[in-house]
């Protein structure tokens, strides 16, 4: 009885420790800041925007919502022949439709439907960007920008990197805060992953 008092007393003052953490010291946002990289205004001949969570019918999630929020606005400062969207199971699909009713000529737009993660992402886009001449840019979140940069080069695509402040966006709510740092925690277990694997 002593005993499990005493793991429920240690976990609970753990769980207390962390969330003090972050709720009141900068460390989130240090580390979503360190995740995104130098910030840049990088431009390009191909845009590729990556999707993230799964849509329901034809409405794209919210991070996906946002990537392509992102693109778009990147599209719009001009420069670019081609947009390459890139997430298996209607996913893309769903980005090009979206994409194009925010005024990107359909023609512009390739579509990758075939994968299910960041290095599927880097692998099945990479056939298409092979055949692509032109500086490639990479639009996605600030939390996920340092390991899809990575796989794409272990994937023989050199790309630049244009994170969007998503992560530090959600930080600003208070409420929210916790949930980035759980998103920030998994996606350091994601990288992790791919370095032990040998995908970054």
């Amino acid at each position: 009885m002593a005993r499990a008092y005493r793991i429920a007393k240690n976990g609970l003052a753990l769980i207390g420790l962390c969330w003090m953490l972050v709720m009141f010291t900068p460390f989130t946002r240090w580390y979503a800041t360190k995740l995104a990289g130098a910030p840049a205004e990088t431009k390009g001949d191909v845009l590729i925007v990556l999707g993230a969570d799964q849509p329901t019918g034809d409405f794209i999630g919210l991070a996906t919502y946002w990537r392509c929020v992102y693109g778009v606005r990147v599209w719009r400062e001009g420069g670019f022949r081609t947009m390459v969207v890139s997430g298996g199971g209607g996913i893309a699909e769903s980005m090009r439709k979206f994409i194009q009713f925010e005024g990107v000529p359909g023609d512009r737009i390739v579509v990758e439907n075939r994968s299910g993660s960041t290095r599927e992402n880097a692998l099945f886009t990479a056939e298409i960007l092979a055949r692509m001449p032109g500086r490639k840019v990479l639009v996605t979140s600030d939390m996920h920008t340092y390991r899809s940069v990575r796989a794409f080069h272990k994937a023989g695509i050199e790309v630049a990197p244009r994170s969007f402040p998503y992560g530090l966006k959600i930080y600003n709510s208070w409420p929210a805060r916790w949930m980035i740092f759980v998103e920030l925690g998994i996606e350091t277990a994601k990288i992790v992953t791919y370095r032990a694997r040998g995908w970054i």
